[in-house]
């Protein structure tokens, strides 16, 4: 694998740490800027709304742009928005920084994809996308304890200082690595650009995307209350837990991509799912007893993640063929799924713990999971048709 994926990989750590830094953080910043836990919260919700608008508005508007310059550019915003963080005077400011670095995350995901891909022979596509999203799902459990330490012990505004040395140290090691004659998908008119939401094909896989993680967040929001009330773990030993889950989920990754490379993005989710969904129903009755928790949380890490170049090349490999001009476009709304996934499944994990138990987000999680995996059967069974002439769609 080139040099270049690592640079992108960093990005992706940096970028990934950035996101989730903030919930162990939110306690702190509301105490020192004065504002209750719910206001401390929207510095959540709001950077995935930057999310989500930024992947697919911001890669359409520079579809037409250099994919290294707009590389650079992305990670130059990331680094100054997280020093507006660093320096904010007060609450409103730190909104501001926090949706501005949002920004930069929805599109960098997007096309980081795409110049992953080019990078690479085709026959490597899929792990090429792994190693770049490995750096994200490293942070979610690496970057973001190491962050949340920095922030408690030095001040949350350290913990974005630090950040964004990473994105800096990044931005450097893309300038110097990444080729500058990347490959430039066709530009797309406005209309082409809409046709990506008028796709049934690509809304099929945004809709894999979107269950798949809103099972796994379902769970994995409240894993540490799960592991310190249901286990009966001190608060140290999650921390412990966590950071090997890390490692979990860095070798699903991979494992995931070398599985699409493999057999096809169909048969890799199909599998992925499936072991997602049967984890997610083991772990309901496993997380009352330490050991057996433990073991079931550190195969759910390789499943949880691993779907995600799977994911991320099969909407890549179908805009190619349905919406060939809006390629990035498809997949920054793919990012974009992502991060719905993200919150719909945050938010019904609060609802079931509100209204049932912590033990329900599990098997709760398990069914939606199964549903990702029938839409990813439904959508492979459109392949099959398409193979052989015209899909139940119409298409050719």
């Amino acid at each position: 694998m080139p040099l270049a994926l690592f640079a992108l990989t960093l990005s992706a750590f940096a970028i990934g740490t950035t996101e989730f830094v903030i919930v162990g953080l939110v306690p702190t910043i509301a105490t020192d800027l004065g504002v209750s836990l719910p206001s401390a919260g929207l510095l959540v919700s709001l950077y995935a709304m930057g999310v989500a608008v930024g992947a697919p508005v911001l890669t359409a508007l520079t579809g037409k742009w250099n994919r290294k310059h707009v590389l650079l550019s992305l990670m130059a915003l990331f680094v100054v928005g997280n020093l507006c963080a660093w320096q904010a005077p007060g609450y409103n400011t730190l909104i501001m920084a926090r949706i501005l670095t949002g920004l930069a995350h929805g599109v960098f995901f997007s096309i980081g994809s795409t110049i992953a891909t080019s990078l690479v022979p085709k026959e490597k596509e899929a792990s090429a996308i792994a190693i770049m999203f490995t750096g994200l799902t490293v942070a979610l459990v690496t970057g973001v304890p190491l962050g949340t330490w920095i922030g408690q012990g030095f001040g949350w505004r350290t913990t974005f200082l630090t950040v964004s040395a990473l994105g800096l140290i990044a931005l450097i090691g893309s300038a110097l690595l990444v080729p500058a004659n990347l490959k430039q998908s066709a530009s797309a008119s406005i209309k082409e650009q809409l046709q990506v939401l008028l796709e049934p094909r690509l809304l099929i896989v945004y809709a894999m995307t979107i269950l798949g993680y809103g099972g796994t967040f379902t769970a994995f929001t409240f894993l540490a209350p799960i592991l310190e009330q249901e286990a009966g773990f001190a608060s140290s030993a999650v921390a412990a837990i966590m950071l090997v889950y890390g490692v979990s989920v860095a070798v699903g990754n991979i494992w995931g991509g070398k599985l699409a490379d493999k057999h096809g993005p169909i048969k890799a989710l199909s599998l992925i799912f499936t072991g997602l969904a049967l984890v997610l129903f083991v772990f309901s009755f496993t997380m009352s007893f330490k050991l057996a928790a433990v073991i079931t949380v550190l195969i759910w890490g390789a499943f949880a993640f691993g779907n995600v170049p799977g994911l991320q090349v099969y909407v890549v490999q179908l805009a190619e063929r349905y919406t060939p001009k809006a390629v990035d476009v498809a997949s920054g709304l793919n990012i974009a799924a992502f991060n719905i996934g993200i919150a719909v499944g945050s938010v019904s994990g609060g609802l079931i713990v509100d209204s049932m138990s912590l033990r329900d987000t599990a098997w709760i999680g398990a069914v939606i999971a199964m549903s990702a995996l029938l839409v990813t059967r439904y959508s492979g069974s459109l392949d099959r048709s398409a193979a052989g002439g015209v899909d139940c769609l119409g298409h050719p």
